[in-house]
């Protein structure tokens, strides 16, 4: 039986939001999870912030009560969410898992992430408007580009509008390009810029 923990190796949270620090592994039949701790280091100091046992669940660091939550009764679920972060709270986080097996052995398992807490909060794509209205001669070449700003990243669609308010999709790209224009090219296009 092989057990691995797997999560990311860094995490950027959001200040005053919540963020989830992934720590997961596919359980295996005759290993049974004895314990689960989660440890801190940062600018405060360390110490271990949860821990979950044969006695149930303690949470031993008082900044971090009521703030975090750990799933419950679902198999190899072991990620942290930590509620209103504050800039504080970026450090380095460990999970640390122990299992008995059926020789009543220990093996314990560690994975360590990286959480920078960032004051930016995510904000919807804005997309920088275009001159309206473009005349160009047929067979001239020429690109129309979508730019948007916000958090990345951001995905680009260019349509076509069609009848009756209907629109067909041209591109999944920033840009739409035409090597050679054609007097059917002419219309009404428009992009749509998405992101998280």
């Amino acid at each position: 039986a092989f057990l691995e923990l797997s999560g990311p190796s860094e995490i950027k949270g959001v200040w005053k939001e919540s963020v989830t620090l992934p720590c997961a592994y596919v359980p295996v039949e005759d290993l049974v999870q004895q314990t689960l701790t989660w440890t801190v280091v940062h600018d405060k100091g360390s110490g271990t912030i949860f821990r979950r046992d044969g006695s149930g669940d303690h949470i031993l660091l008082s900044e971090y009560r009521d703030r975090v939550r750990i799933p419950k009764d679902v198999p190899g679920e072991a990620s942290l969410l930590i509620l209103g972060l504050e800039i504080s709270d970026r450090g380095t986080y460990t999970c640390q898992v122990t299992w008995r097996d059926s020789n009543n052995s220990l093996i314990a398992k560690e994975i360590t992430t990286n959480l920078e807490v960032v004051k930016v909060a995510a904000t919807k794509p804005i997309i920088r408007a275009a001159e309206p209205g473009l005349a160009l001669p047929a067979g001239a070449s020429t690109s129309l580009r979508c730019e948007a700003s916000g958090s990345p990243p951001i995905s680009y669609r260019w349509f076509r509008s069609g009848p009756a308010g209907t629109a067909q999709l041209l591109s999944s790209g920033a840009e739409l390009a035409w090597p050679s224009l054609r007097p059917s090219d002419s219309g009404t296009y428009f992009c749509e810029a998405e992101n998280r």
